[in-house]
Parts: C-alpha cells; sequence; structure tokens
C-alpha cells in the first residue's frame, strides 16, 4: 500500500489531509514525530512521500540522498519523494510564496524587503525576493547577529521597507492575539504577506487591510505548494484553474459566516436555514447566558451594560479563533471594534439591513424593549453596521430568501 503524509511536531491544526484530499486520490496521513523519531523514520524509509513541516524542514537535509536546486539553495525541505529506496527532497514553499505574492499583485523588483523570522519559511523567502529582484532584504530576528537585525533596529532604521512578510508563528491559533511587529510606523508599506494560515486572518494582515496595503494570509501558500507537492509526488500536472478551484474549496470549507444586524432582525432564523455541511452554528447571546447563568435582560439589570459588553468580547473573541461557523451575533456587538477585529479573523460579516418597520421591541432585550429605544439604537447604529460589514443583505420577504442571498454573495467573495 502506497503511503503519503505530512511529518511534523504539532499537527493538530494542520490543512494538508483536506488539501490533499481534494488534490489527490490517496490516503494522506498526518504523522507527529519528536525529534528522536526522525532518524529511525528516515532509516525504515517506510513511506512514497511526505511533506515536512515545523520544526523539521531542516532536520531532515542529512537523511535525503539529493536536494533540488531551489532546496539545496533555501537549506529546507518541506517535500520528500522516496524513488526506489532514494530519497528526493524539494522545497515546494518556494513556489506557493511566490503564488501568493502574485496572487495579491505585489511586485518586488527594487523593493525594500523584511523578513520577520529566521526557520526554514525565512530562508525561502529571502530566496525568492531575490529570485523577484528586491533590491533590499533585511531578515528580522529577536537576537541580533551577522545576518539579521533585531525588531527594534527594523523599526528604528528601516521604517521605508515596501514589504514586510511574516514566517513566525506570532498570530498563529491558538495565540490570535498576538502581533508579530506594529505595522504603524512603516509609512511606505505596500505589501503584507504573511505565512500563518490558521486563522485565515492574522492581526497582521487585518491592520493592513485596515489601511488599504495589499495584504493575506497563508492558506493560498499553503494549497499553492501543496499543488507542488502532488505533482512530485505523482510526476503529474496540475492546472491552475484546478488549483484554484481547490483554493477556493477549502476556504469555503473553513471561513465563517457572520450575521449582524439590529435586534430582531432575523440573525437567529436565518442562521439555522444556513445549512453547510460541517459547520455549526453558534449564537453569542445564548453564549454570554450560558457564561453568566442568567439572561442578558438581568445581568444588564443587575451588572449594568458595560459589564454585559466585556462579557459579550470574551465569548466573541473565543468563538471566532475556531473555523467552520454561522455566528448570529448580538446587535451591539459591532461598535467594539475589538469584536469586528476578532471576527474577521475568520470570517466575512453579512449585514441583514432589515427596513426599520420590521423590527418589534421585546421585553427580552433591555435595550431595545420599546419603540423609542429601538428607534434611537437604529439611528445611533445603521451607519456602523454597513461599514464594518462585508456584504449588505437587502431587506427580503422571508429569511429563506436572506439565507439564500447570502450563500450566492459568499460564493462570489470566494471566487
Amino acid at each position: 500500500m502506497k503511503k503519503f503524509g505530512c511529518i511534523g511536531k504539532k499537527l493538530t491544526h494542520s490543512f494538508s489531509k483536506e488539501i490533499h484530499s481534494r488534490l489527490a486520490d490517496y490516503e494522506y496521513e498526518l504523522i507527529e514525530l519528536t525529534e528522536d523519531d526522525i532518524e529511525p523514520f528516515f532509516y525504515e524509509k517506510n513511506f512514497n512521500a511526505v511533506n515536512v513541516t515545523i520544526p523539521y524542514k531542516q532536520a531532515v537535509i542529512p537523511y535525503l540522498d539529493s536536494l533540488s536546486d531551489v532546496a539545496k539553495r533555501i537549506g529546507a525541505v518541506n517535500t520528500i519523494v522516496n524513488k526506489n529506496g532514494k530519497l528526493y527532497g524539494y522545497n515546494t514553499d518556494y513556489y506557493g510564496m511566490k503564488a501568493l505574492i502574485e496572487r495579491i499583485g505585489i511586485g518586488l523588483n527594487g523593493k525594500k524587503i523584511l523578513i520577520l523570522g529566521t526557520g526554514g519559511t525565512s530562508k525561502t523567502a529571502r530566496v525568492l525576493t531575490k529570485d523577484l529582484g528586491a533590491a533590499e532584504i533585511l531578515t528580522v530576528s529577536r537576537r541580533k547577529g551577522e545576518e539579521f537585525i533585531t525588531y527594534e533596529e527594523a523599526v528604528k532604521e528601516h521604517s521605508d521597507a515596501d514589504v514586510i512578510i511574516n514566517t513566525t508563528p506570532s498570530g498563529m491559533y491558538p495565540d490570535c492575539d498576538s502581533l508579530p511587529i506594529d505595522i504603524s510606523v512603516f509609512g511606505n508599506l505596500k505589501g503584507v504577506i504573511d505565512a500563518v494560515y490558521n486563522p485565515l486572518c492574522t492581526n497582521l494582515v487585518l491592520n493592513a487591510k485596515a489601511k488599504g496595503i495589499k495584504a493575506e494570509g497563508g492558506l493560498y501558500m499553503l494549497v499553492m505548494q501543496a499543488v507542488v507537492a502532488v505533482e512530485k509526488f505523482l510526476d503529474t500536472e496540475i492546472s491552475k484553474a484546478v488549483a484554484d478551484s481547490v483554493f477556493n474549496a477549502v476556504l469555503a470549507s473553513k471561513e465563517n459566516i457572520v450575521l449582524t444586524g439590529m435586534p430582531g432582525c432575523g440573525k437567529s432564523t436565518v442562521a439555522k436555514l444556513l445549512d453547510i455541511d460541517g459547520f455549526s452554528v453558534v449564537d453569542t447571546d445564548e453564549e454570554v447566558e450560558k457564561r453568566c447563568g442568567c439572561t442578558i435582560k438581568e445581568l444588564i439589570k443587575n451588572k449594568g451594560e458595560k459589564y454585559f459588553r466585556d462579557i459579550e468580547t470574551d465569548v466573541i473573541k473565543d468563538i471566532s479563533s475556531k473555523s467552520c461557523q454561522i455566528i448570529s451575533t448580538g446587535g451591539g456587538a459591532v461598535l467594539r471594534d475589538e469584536n469586528v477585529h476578532c471576527l474577521k479573523r475568520n470570517g466575512k460579516l453579512f449585514f441583514i439591513n432589515a427596513d426599520f418597520a420590521r423590527l418589534l421591541p421585546t421585553d427580552s432585550r433591555p435595550l431595545s424593549d420599546t419603540a423609542d429605544k429601538l428607534r434611537i439604537l437604529y439611528d445611533e447604529r445603521i451607519d456602523i453596521y454597513k461599514s464594518v460589514c462585508d456584504v449588505i443583505v437587502p431587506d427580503m420577504r422571508t429569511p429563506q430568501e436572506e439565507a439564500e442571498f447570502i450563500l450566492k454573495a459568499r460564493t462570489e467573495l470566494i471566487k
């Protein structure tokens, strides 16, 4: 039986198995190895081909019989093919990162590049950016060295950088709140690339997009490097159309749908109508009540609105760190920038723009339990809803129509 897979130290949150299952018809295993497991694994050679991820992209090299030119130049391997007992090493991350750079339209010729991190992916970025004509390439490390500058130096002396490429795990799930560098000082920045793919958009990417800077996370890179890996595994060719369709399918299988809108606009009803295989429905108001052991009405009455909002933010932070969800938010969730930021890490925001006449005050919502309160909230929030959402869902006759509109709009966004 042919054996394919990915080796690494921790693979719990890897997307590789799903990606390979969409690209090729073979069993693909996630194989977690300790440092002590590496040597016997390669002496046994009980595999046809494997991918290699953190932290073994350099450690595997001594066990290989041959390296591709790109892998030699980089000094890191992420794809190994067993050909009649001889092990051949490749670096397909190079091609994945190249595809990502081309996808978001960042020209590197003549540009100044900052590469954050010093591991295998950093080495890949360094070789690739040189090949793409970068004028100056600086590797940024927590410790100063002959080949590295520090983060302090990057900020103080190289704030004119054109492109930042993050190859560190900063911002990766479950540490979604971390940030490798503050981009606010980089006034010349034209592009940001983050090799992290979980969450789909790290804080680094979101901060760049908020400034109108071209930016994207590492999912496209991950899929495109897998495409080249499969080509090596099976000695075949995969068209760009097929590769892009696989990326779209993987993104659709991960990206959350986040419903926003006024109290009573029908978010919970629409959420339940969005029947997507593998997705769960989560209601932030219900999660707040579970956490507090009382209704939101009781919570606000006893603790005040700020206390409720703080709990709501904690709930949103926890929920939004995960994928494959349809999230129905409370009416005031978008009032805090922090909440919006968290929700956009793994999701797209759909604002259900219900006509005011559809909205009715209810006793269970203390902030909108009268017509006058509801009107005030609507006037205060309508522009915020529109400004933070990715898609405005127009007022429709039925929740089913709104659900169908959302699914169609989501497909268009992913394309």
